[in-house]
């Protein structure tokens, strides 16, 4: 009774400290989702330290646990980019992803700036395909557009985990587990760092440290995993008997794009009309960079790259532009929150210097740092707390998940994070890259996961089926 009445004045008191929500949580219907699920809104003040001004009405799902009578710390999953929502997920956890929950509630939570939680969202409407990813006026336009409805200093990631601890805390919740993927993994981190009372255990797949300074490592990342397939290639007979020279290729077809940009017509699909596109090196690479992300686009690459070295770019345009450019696409990252929260957290610890000497006479060179750099010139730049850049320690149990051909968070990222936790275990799967999908035997991937949020002890953890998770076969004739 006491504990009960202990909890009620908890929960109340961060409603008084965060602002009253816009009632409980109701039962929903979400598209795609036959089934009920649980929705609602809690406002927090957009400026957390002056608590003046504007709210952020935080977007919350809630999906319930199969089993209620037994129930376990709820998950709270954390969306990558920055800037994806992390209500997008629901419907996995109602389908692909629905054992997560046989035993705990699984919790969605737009972080501030994504989703229906105030998205900083812009689009690059009159962009060519194959643009410059952050041209000057595009960020200048969407700085104006949403400087209307926010205070584009105050999206970080430590304000927002302290939100997200706000919801755990109305929702009544004593301690939560947390799974993040990507950037997710960071704000994960955060939060644990900043409430590491409530956390039970985490999750993180594809760490990306607070000391990051996205994008400054996207190349020697990247160039790291083309290099494991170009070494995997000349090892599988059917790859290397199609492409026996494919490094020199790739070398030698960034160079003639360098000097002499492709230009030429393409039609995405038979519904289409011919669009016009002009191939140039920084982009032709940064899109294949992006292939590496996942197994399958992977294994596409260097039938992409023999083919352009032929002079034929068809199979690069088939998956860098949609088979309907007229159509309007969703862009599932929120391009504001995104600079949000690179433009504070990791651009400005960027040495130029540096980076052009580490990216030079590299695949992909210092394209992305380039651009970033210019972008946040032109992005307001939040405050951090002091110290953010320093490794997060805690004892809570953590398990680890890296892709060792991983283009963008490397396992040595995981391996730096996982020495100031001591109770966690990196597991390095051999096949898998930074999105999980796309290989054989894929159920271990979960299985694992929910072993350990199951029984939250790194040292107990069996990761062997991993040894059974394979890449798909290269592709060596069009598909």
């Amino acid at each position: 009774m006491l504990k009960q009445l202990l909890l009620s004045l908890a929960m109340l008191a961060a409603v008084l400290l965060t602002g009253s929500p816009q009632g409980p949580l109701k039962p929903c219907k979400i598209p795609g989702v036959d089934e009920q699920l649980q929705c609602g809104k809690l406002s927090v003040f957009e400026n957390r330290l002056t608590r003046k001004g504007r709210r952020i009405d935080l977007n919350i799902i809630v999906l319930p646990a199969l089993d209620q009578r037994d129930k376990e710390a709820p998950l709270f999953d954390l969306a990558g980019g920055p800037g994806i929502a992390s209500t997008i997920s629901a419907p996995y956890y109602t389908t692909d992803l629905r054992d997560y929950r046989r035993h705990r509630d699984v919790v969605l939570v737009d972080q501030r700036g994504t989703g229906a939680s105030n998205p900083l969202q812009c689009e690059q409407s009159e962009q060519p395909y194959l643009g410059e990813m952050y041209p000057v006026k595009y960020v200048k336009d969407c700085r104006r557009k949403l400087e209307r409805v926010a205070d584009l200093e105050q999206y970080t990631t430590p304000i927002a985990m302290d939100d997200l601890d706000d919801v755990r805390a109305w929702l009544g919740y004593e301690r939560i587990s947390l799974i993040g993927f990507s950037y997710g993994t960071r704000a994960a981190l955060v939060y644990l760092r900043q409430h590491p009372e409530h956390v039970r255990s985490v999750v993180l797949m594809g760490v990306a440290p607070t000391n990051a300074k996205v994008p400054m490592y996207h190349t020697r990342n990247g160039q790291r995993a083309m290099e494991l397939l170009f070494d995997e290639c000349a090892a599988d007979p059917a790859c290397n008997r199609e492409y026996p020279h494919l490094r020199e290729e790739f070398s030698e077809l960034l160079k003639t794009l360098g000097r002499n940009p492709t230009r030429m017509k393409f039609r995405p699909s038979a519904a289409t009309s011919e669009v016009a596109v002009e191939i140039r090196r920084d982009q032709f690479a940064e899109e294949l960079r992006s292939q590496l992300y996942a197994p399958p686009g992977a294994r596409r690459v260097p039938f992409i790259i023999h083919q352009a070295a032929q002079g034929n770019f068809t199979p690069f345009l088939k998956v860098a532009i949609p088979d309907d450019p007229s159509a309007k696409v969703a862009n599932i990252i929120a391009d504001g929150m995104y600079l949000s929260v690179t433009c504070a957290e990791d651009v400005p610890f960027i040495d130029m210097r540096e980076a052009e000497r580490m990216n030079k006479n590299t695949f992909f060179g210092n394209y992305r740092v380039e651009q970033q750099v210019r972008a946040c010139r032109h992005w307001p730049r939040g405050s951090l707390p002091a110290g953010y850049d320093n490794p997060v320690t805690a004892t809570a149990p953590v398990l680890i998940i890296s892709g060792y051909m991983d283009p963008v968070t490397g396992p040595d990222w995981a391996a730096e994070v996982a020495s100031h936790l001591p109770n966690s275990k990196q597991w390095i799967i051999r096949n898998h890259a930074h999105v999980p999908a796309g290989l054989t035997n894929f159920g271990c991937f979960d299985a694992v996961i929910m072993k350990f949020l199951d029984d939250p002890d790194p040292n107990k953890l069996d990761t062997s089926c991993g040894n059974q998770m394979l890449a798909p076969a290269f592709v060596v004739k069009s598909p």
